[in-house]
């Protein structure tokens, strides 16, 4: 069974900096489509960002500029570093493949922004 896990949510303040990380098996992270995604209170889950194969990146318009997604393959680890975190970036933070798929959604980690 496949298991992506996330890490790295935490609260902090407006303007604050986080860094999330995802654990994937090697043939998931490595030859896949892959995303962050999150999911606020009484909200849809939206991807935010996402990396081809190649390494090219795309950002959500909402975090563009502020978001930066790496991967380190040796590690089999995603990143997502967030920085000029905003309340509205409050949600839980998942990493999947892009587009999803409904067996590798892990427990997500909580990241809450205060004002």
């Amino acid at each position: 069974q496949v298991q992506l896990v996330e890490s790295g949510g935490g609260l902090v303040q407006a303007g604050g900096s986080l860094r999330l990380s995802c654990t994937a098996p090697t043939i998931v992270l490595r030859f896949n489509f892959m995303g962050w995604y999150r999911q606020a209170p009484g909200k849809q889950r939206e991807l935010v960002a996402a990396v081809t194969p190649g390494g090219s990146t795309t950002y959500s318009d909402s975090v563009k500029g502020r978001f930066t997604l790496s991967r380190d393959n040796a590690k089999n680890l995603m990143y997502l570093q967030m920085n000029s975190l905003k309340p509205e970036d409050t949600a839980v933070y998942y990493c999947n493949t892009n587009p999803p798929l409904g067996a590798y959604w892990g427990q997500g980690t909580q990241v809450s922004v205060s004002s």
